[in-house]
């Protein structure tokens, strides 16, 4: 009784010690840390990685300012080229409840970064803006805050993120002292031997000889029908359990966490001195579908790697490029176009309008559809600049179309530079091999069966000269049967025996991109001008525009001295690799008349 009062004692003060721990002495769930005060404002404040501490989860960022501000999220090599040579805040590191910074000196201006495609979220805040901060995919991530680029960025930050709780003597305690209360109950329960034998220390009596009492008392070893037996003292076992350890000792275990893983038809004049002819140079779509190929991992796969465009902000771009051209296309306004359209495109459809101004009959440009989203073409180069495809087909797309989009540099937004509808029969090359995240060289071959830009020469040379010696460089395709076709059958008319007839294709260099794709061959996009010139062969021959667009477009509707017509022809083609025997493929085409020019 006396011993067992004390160890009941003791193993409730255990177990009292390891459920305060738990509770009354438990660490705070999270920590902050913040800039210090006497900050050095500049026009961006960059929080990076090492901002969030060790934290694998999502922490809390927490900025106030003065007005607004805008708090964007990017790769942190991406943050850094935008910053390029801006001065700047870094918030680089975290100790105990102070975010370490420093400045950075440089230009004192920048552009607002509110609204760029560089970044994967962007929040607005004006006063005090509290975001989560998580990391949408492994790698390093910052986060850039700046007011308008000239006002000073806030500095006023601080993060907040999960404290490290764990109490890895608690749960020991609380089952040690259990432990150690149940054994002094138990003892409470166990009545001194020497009473099961008729004496007890207590009274004073010396027990009867041969009894188990005497043997205890006399240190017998055992006595006749008595069994054998080792005694140890009650004290020395809750020596053991407490005093060495048993349950203090045990190692804690580790938790581990693993974060969420996260062209349109267009007519063309006759020259003749008799009445006029007009034909199509435009493929036209068929009931012969066109496929889309897949086969290699997309861009942003673990096999390839993180890509430099996120699936979410693809959307957002291909969003905005498409409700720009849907905003020019009615209001047939070519400056609308300029934040996201260049190029190519930006001619072809500005050429579009300019048509349509002067003839109601002229054929609208095809819609840019942002969805849905059959197939992307993303690198995961982090160089400049960057040139994503994407393959769309919207309601009003008859086939799929192939969206050419090029980042000049870090501070531009993605523009479209070319869109293609895809030629009947066709078919879409695969994404980008595994690690493949390199440039295209545009004027060497490299692992290709040709350069980029020799194929686009090659087009604009085949197109001019059908049975020259580009003959036998492409497949059969749509796009070059119907402008081939067109050309000679003008020649032919009879109508136009009175006219001296040219075609003429040539490759704009500065409208070439190309892309690799799944099988070590190349996506190319080229662009061409095509001028159809037509003159009176002879004294008194005419060139007759009466009831073409040419007469919508020049005014005139006879012309003596003749007419040069020019067309802008977008072409997407598919360069196999080098020791390939397969022929160059055209996949997709965009024609638009251009313009027509008396002479």
């Amino acid at each position: 009784m006396k011993t067992a009062v004390p160890i009941i004692v003791a193993g409730l003060l255990l177990m009292l010690l390891g459920i305060g721990q738990r509770t009354v002495w438990a660490p705070a769930e999270t920590v902050t840390a913040s800039v210090a005060q006497d900050a050095q404002a500049a026009p961006v404040t960059v929080i990076e990685p090492g901002a969030r501490g060790s934290a694998d989860g999502a922490v809390e960022v927490t900025v106030t300012a003065d007005g607004p501000f805008t708090l964007a999220v990017g790769r942190t090599s991406d943050v850094e080229a935008w910053v390029g040579e801006a001065a700047h805040l870094e918030v680089t590191g975290v100790s105990e409840d102070t975010l370490s910074s420093e400045r950075i000196d440089g230009e004192e201006t920048v552009p607002d970064p509110s609204g760029s495609d560089l970044w994967i979220s962007e929040e607005p805040g004006d006063g005090t803006l509290t975001y989560r901060w998580s990391e949408p995919l492994e790698g390093d991530w910052s986060i850039l805050l700046a007011a308008d680029g000239e006002a000073p960025a806030p500095t006023e930050v601080s993060v907040t993120r999960p404290n490290d709780r764990s109490t890895p003597f608690a749960l020991p305690l609380i089952i040690g002292g259990a432990l150690v209360v149940v054994l002094g109950i138990a003892l409470l329960f166990i009545a001194p031997r020497s009473d099961r034998s008729g004496g007890s220390r207590g009274n004073g009596r010396e027990p009867v000889e041969g009894t188990r009492a005497y043997a205890r008392r006399h240190g017998q070893a055992g006595v006749k029908g008595a069994a054998p037996f080792a005694a140890a003292p009650t004290a020395v076992v809750v020596a053991g359990l407490v005093g060495a350890g048993s349950f203090l000792g045990i190692a804690p275990g580790v938790a581990t966490t693993s974060p969420s893983a996260p062209s349109g038809a267009s007519s063309s004049p006759s020259a003749s001195a008799a009445p006029s002819a007009s034909a199509s140079a435009s493929p036209s779509a068929s009931a012969e579908p066109t496929s889309v190929q897949g086969g290699a991992p997309s861009a942003g796969s673990d096999a390839s790697g993180p890509p430099v465009v996120l699936e979410s902000q693809l959307e957002r771009i291909l969003g905005s490029v498409a409700s720009t051209v849907a905003d020019a296309d009615a209001a047939s306004d070519a400056d609308r176009l300029e934040p996201r359209v260049a190029g190519a495109a930006l001619e072809l459809r500005t050429a579009s309008y300019a048509v349509a101004a002067k003839d109601a009959k002229a054929t609208a440009p095809v819609p840019v559809a942002d969805a849905p989203l059959l197939l992307q073409m993303i690198p995961t180069g982090t160089e400049w600049p960057r040139t994503v495809v994407a393959l769309t087909q919207g309601d009003d797309n008859p086939v799929p179309q192939a969206l050419l989009l090029v980042q000049e540099t870090p501070r531009d937004n993605y523009r479209l530079m070319s869109a293609v509808q895809m030629l009947p029969g066709s078919t879409f090359p695969s994404a980008p091999a595994p690690g493949a995240t390199g440039s295209v060289p545009l004027d060497t071959a490299g692992a290709l069966a040709t350069a980029p830009q020799a194929a686009v020469d090659s087009i604009a040379d085949f197109l001019t000269k059908p049975s020259g010696a580009n003959a036998e460089t492409f497949e059969e395709n749509s796009f070059a049967e119907a402008i081939t076709e067109f050309q000679s059958g003008v020649v032919a008319d009879p109508g136009n025996k009175a006219a001296k007839i040219t075609f003429t294709h040539a490759a704009e260099e500065d409208g070439t991109h190309a892309l690799l794709t799944g099988d070590g061959g190349a996506m190319v996009f080229g662009y061409l001008t095509h001028t159809y010139t037509s003159l009176p062969k002879g004294e008194g021959d005419t060139i007759d525009l009466k009831g073409t667009v040419y007469q919508a477009l020049t005014g005139k509707a006879v012309s003596t001295k003749g007419i040069d017509v020019n067309y802008g022809e977008a072409v997407m083609m598919y360069v196999p690799p080098a020791g390939s025997d397969d022929k160059i493929r055209v996949i997709g085409a965009a024609q638009q008349l251009v313009s027509a020019t008396l002479r």
